[in-house]
């Protein structure tokens, strides 16, 4: 396989990593609400590989350990040393417990995924990951899942000095070590990046849903933050789920729930004015997210080859300057936001 030159990559903060600035995102590959193909599965990752894509983020949670699975095979075939390798701590798979609650995931390994963000929980979870996935090192170890959105708000304050007293020391310890390049955590959250990152010294951060072109709860305080202390940020769920890539059409997502009114009314201007300048809504939010200067990678999930082809495609589309100026005279975006230059 030979890499495609118009994927650039990135520097991962201070890390020594450079990631290509379009990640492969693998929730999907554990069977995420629909059972995939396992060829087509692994073909996905392949052709990301192909296409100059070196970032592959995956975690025990995917499938209860299937899409760690999937991702090898893929990695395997294409060489190590040429992928920038991303999985989490904070749940490990018991083998001897049929599936609990699947979290969405209708296939996957017939085992369940046990919540222990402890420090002997986080090592588990580690050298479990190192197995699954056929490896004997990984670049990027995320703390996975400490806020509201996965605990709820009564027990996400225990959960996370659970994760500072535990799981951080374990992640540090094996940076110190050199089993681990960079650490952080993964969250859905911009409050729970934030106070992470004033709680521990982390390379960088993965944060899904909250930076995007529909809405930015990130960038007044965390993402700030991130560029003062060096943290390089990784973009999950750029599309919210799903509106910004379908567009505002009946039974849209947002947050993998029906889109409410006004997000739909939201979208439908953002897409009226990208229509305008003959772009994609997709590859607007794609674009925009690239240009915060704290962004490293957006972090894409596929379901097959032809959808990576997709993403790697929106990066590739031109997307004239009067569209940014537009979307802030219509008060679609803010006046300080950053956008593509």
């Amino acid at each position: 396989m030979s890499a495609d030159p118009q994927l650039p990559t990135r520097p991962l903060g201070r890390t020594g990593l450079a990631v290509s600035v379009i990640g492969s995102g693998n929730a999907p590959l554990g069977d995420l609400f629909a059972r995939l193909d396992d060829r087509e599965a692994v073909a996905t990752v392949e052709r990301a590989l192909a296409l100059g894509v070196n970032l592959v983020d995956t975690a025990p949670l995917y499938g209860h350990g299937l899409s760690e699975h999937r991702c090898a095979t893929a990695i395997r075939r294409a060489g190590r040393e040429r992928v920038v390798l991303s999985t989490k701590v904070g749940r490990w798979i018991d083998p001897l417990r049929g599936q609990g609650d699947t979290s969405g995931f209708v296939g996957g390994t017939p085992h369940t995924a046990v919540f222990d963000y402890s420090y002997d929980g986080a090592m588990r979870s580690f050298e479990q990951s190192l197995l699954r996935l056929g490896t004997d090192r990984i670049d990027i170890l995320l703390i996975h899942d400490v806020d509201v959105w996965t605990h709820g708000a009564d027990a996400t304050e225990a959960r996370f000095a659970e994760a500072m007293s535990g799981a951080y020391v374990a992640l540090d310890r094996l940076r110190g070590s050199g089993a681990v390049r960079a650490i952080g955590v993964g969250v859905n959250e911009a409050d729970m990046c934030e106070r992470f990152a004033r709680a521990g010294d982390f390379d960088t951060m993965l944060l899904a849903g909250r930076y995007s072109l529909l809405e930015q709860p990130a960038l007044d305080s965390f993402l700030p933050l991130a560029e003062q202390k060096g943290i390089a940020m990784l973009l999950g769920g750029i599309f919210n789920s799903g509106i910004l890539a379908t567009g505002p059409v009946p039974g849209a997502k947002y947050n993998y729930r029906d889109a409410p009114p006004a997000i739909i009314e939201k979208v439908t201007a953002l897409d009226r004015v990208c229509a305008a300048h003959g772009v994609p809504l997709a590859v607007a939010a794609l674009h925009f997210a690239l240009a915060h200067p704290a962004v490293a990678s957006v972090v894409l999930g596929a379901q097959s080859p032809r959808e990576v082809e997709r993403n790697v495609g929106g990066f590739a589309h031109a997307v004239p300057p009067a569209l940014w100026s537009d979307l802030k005279t219509e008060g679609l975006l803010g006046p300080d936001v950053p956008v593509p230059a």
